[in-house]
């Protein structure tokens, strides 16, 4: 079922609730389209929620409103799961009397005092469910009004499982990330660990604590977003871990406007950029700039590599990368989670270094107690606040 149909359920769901409830909310003093439109999206949260026994119940009282004074009953396949409005028979009769609209799945119009209307529920070109509208003297346009509503639920159900089958997608594509991190750097940082043991095995330790710092981190279970402060101490285990590998080759600044510590960002952001531009730039120098930019937070990753050419940057960030998971699942999740203006802006040319630009859209969280910018080269003691 595409948006536009979508839309136009809504419209005419609306429209049925005005022509069904024009007096009651003549008298009220409110537009009955306006109305029907509210209570239309007090329901919309739990039918995106999918169809359960507690969704039904939130929904049903607002989707009985969008009727008038009907009874309405929600059922899954095999039970009743909510019911509001006195006039409905008990969970057995209403069963038999959704079971033909299940198996056909049509909108069926039962005659009677009082009558009934059944709407097939749908999502995915399966039927799930079923309404059951209880209204003594039914008429045609209230068939089609019940109908509509039916529709209406059942495009609400789609998106919902639309959202729920991009959370997945999401989740996977975070899996990915983590298992990229996780063969390729446990191998180098172990390895770097051992060939301190024996040498100098404070250093060792000390070492084994900032890997399994990382670790931890990269790995546990997260939402979405955390902070920009967390994702770059995160980044500052890695860098540690990196300096021990490589020495002094690795030269690395970071620069943090302190003002934008608190801003929500994409869970492992900045990590595989910064593990890109290592990979790209050495030898040379990799920077890390963070800048307050009015409503957004600005974030350039840059280094004075061997670059990339043009179409290997679009194959990187293509849906179906051989090579750059991380780059391309940074730039995926930035565009799901702020809007497609928001992926990765890649400035780069053979021999000319690679610059990645990130823009945050910025929240009310902030991290307080600093009054310039943070600069630090990798080696000096002490963290990144």
């Amino acid at each position: 079922m595409s948006v536009a149909v979508w839309v136009l359920l809504c419209l005419a769901s609306a429209g049925a609730g005005f022509a069904l409830g024009r007096g009651r909310a003549r008298r009220r003093g409110r537009p009955a389209a306006l109305l029907a439109l509210h209570f239309a999206s007090l329901a919309m949260p739990a039918l995106r929620a999918g169809l359960t026994e507690e969704t039904a119940h939130r929904a049903v009282r607002h989707l009985r409103a969008l009727l008038g004074r009907a009874a309405l009953v929600i059922t899954s396949r095999d039970r009743v799961l909510a019911r509001e409005g006195a006039g409905a028979p008990d969970d057995a009769a209403v069963l038999r009397a959704v079971g033909p609209t299940l198996a056909e799945a049509r909108t069926r119009v039962i005659p009677g005092e009082p009558g009934a209307v059944t709407v097939p529920l749908t999502t995915g070109g399966r039927v799930v469910g079923a309404l059951a509208v209880y209204r003594s003297g039914i008429g045609e346009r209230f068939a089609r009004a019940a109908a509509e509503v039916g529709a209406w639920v059942s495009g609400q159900l789609e998106l919902g499982e639309l959202d729920t089958a991009r959370r997945r997608v999401e989740e996977a594509e975070m899996r990915a990330l983590q298992a990229q991190i996780s063969p390729h750097f446990v191998y180098n940082s172990l390895t770097t660990i051992a060939s301190f043991v024996r040498t100098d095995p404070e250093r060792a330790r000390e070492l084994l604590l900032e890997f399994a710092e990382f670790v931890r981190y990269a790995l546990r279970r997260k939402a979405d977003l955390t902070t920009l402060a967390d994702e770059l101490i995160c980044m500052d285990r890695y860098l540690v871990l990196e300096r021990a590998r490589f020495g002094d080759r690795l030269r690395f600044t970071v620069q943090v406007a302190p003002e934008v510590l608190g801003v929500r960002v994409p869970f492992l952001c900045l990590q595989p950029l910064v593990e890109n531009a290592i990979k790209h730039g050495m030898p040379g120098e990799v920077r890390v700039v963070i800048k307050d930019a009015g409503s957004e937070a600005h974030i350039w990753v840059e280094d004075d590599g061997i670059g990339m050419d043009p179409d290997q940057v679009k194959a990187v960030l293509s849906e179906e990368p051989t090579t750059g998971i991380g780059l391309s699942n940074v730039d995926r999740r930035m565009r799901s989670i702020f809007g497609p203006e928001y992926g990765l802006i890649v400035e780069t040319a053979p021999n000319q270094g690679t610059k990645v630009h990130l823009r945050i859209p910025k929240n009310r969280a902030r991290i307080a107690g600093y009054d310039g910018c943070v600069t630090r080269q990798v080696g000096i003691p002490g963290r990144i606040p």
